[in-house]
């Protein structure tokens, strides 16, 4: 048995598992919702956020939003650079892959020997014209070294660049879909690598949802045909902890924004509680994360003991 000490990490009620890059969580109380722990590197004089995130399996923007006031392509020797790798599960079924745009990150929820785990991953979700549909589908078929047949109107935004496109674009280091697909329900859209890794965790794609090479490879060979996949909109997730409450903020999508910010913290906070009154919660603090988003999770109430 390996040591234990990798093994157990001790994270509000679950414990961690390194599995090559991928990263998961056994989740041993149902009720809690805040998984991993916040780290802190210091950076060297070559680093850049493009490097930090693919070393530590972490998105671009994600930690551009934890380091405001660090330069990402050159954060300079000796700086502390926060790595966001604490997060509120999303609140939605934990069933199959749940992808949430605003986060830019996949969960992935599925059971072994008995055991509940999750494990979660940076994506690159659509560009503002090209966004990412919110909806319940699932994967409709696996393909290893695909190719790629980019649709018409894909091929015709590169003419306009003077990029011509061929009808196909065989396996091989030229083909954006790297070495494997998962087709979803809804045709056209895929689950799938990139020859490009350092755009992940950013809006690049054409709708598509793109991972890390050896995170797409980790996850189609576990998930299976048929798996349920949910695209949901969470920018503001609340979640209990042994602790109390955690409120995890990220900006809402431009193209996907319907409401104010503010009120869609409060729906999720109404959700997150169920109506709980014996709740005491820092309103100041929630206004504040909601107003200048982290992306880092923060505790913001705790339940009110009784005698």
């Amino acid at each position: 048995m390996k040591n234990i000490f990798s093994f157990f990490l001790l994270a509000f009620g679950l414990f961690w598992f390194p599995y090559g890059h991928a990263e998961l969580f056994e989740i041993e109380n149902l009720n809690e919702q805040l998984i991993g722990n916040k780290d802190e590197i210091i950076a060297k004089y070559e680093d850049t956020f493009v490097q930090i995130a693919r070393n530590h399996n972490l998105g671009f923007e994600e930690l551009l939003l934890a380091n405001p006031n660090i330069d990402p392509w050159l954060p300079g020797e000796g700086s502390s650079i926060v790595l966001p790798k604490q997060f509120i599960l999303p609140q939605v079924d934990r069933l199959g892959i749940v992808i949430n745009l605003p986060e830019y990150r996949l969960y992935y929820y599925y059971k072994q020997d008995g055991i509940d785990f999750v494990a979660s991953w940076p994506i690159s979700i659509g560009k503002v014209n090209w966004g990412t549909p919110l909806l319940s589908t699932f994967i409709a078929g696996k393909k290893k070294k695909p190719s790629w047949y980019p649709p018409d109107s894909v091929r015709a935004e590169h003419a306009a660049e003077g990029d011509i496109l061929p009808a196909v674009v065989l396996p091989g280091p030229d083909n954006p879909l790297g070495e494997f697909a998962l087709r979803l329900g809804l045709p056209s859209y895929l689950i799938h690598g990139t020859n490009r890794p350092a755009g992940i965790g950013m809006r690049v794609t054409h709708g598509c949802i793109r991972l890390f090479p050896e995170d797409i490879e980790w996850l189609f060979n576990k998930a299976a045909l048929q798996t349920p996949v949910r695209i949901i909109n969470q920018p503001i997730k609340f979640g209990w902890s042994a602790e109390g409450l955690y409120i995890e903020a990220h900006p809402m999508l431009e193209d996907k924004q319907s409401i104010s910010p503010m009120t869609l913290a409060m729906q999720s906070l109404i959700k997150a509680t169920d109506g709980n009154q014996g709740l005491s919660i820092n309103w100041d603090l929630v206004e504040d994360l909601v107003a200048s988003p982290s992306g880092l999770p923060f505790q913001i109430g705790e339940r009110i003991k009784t005698l």
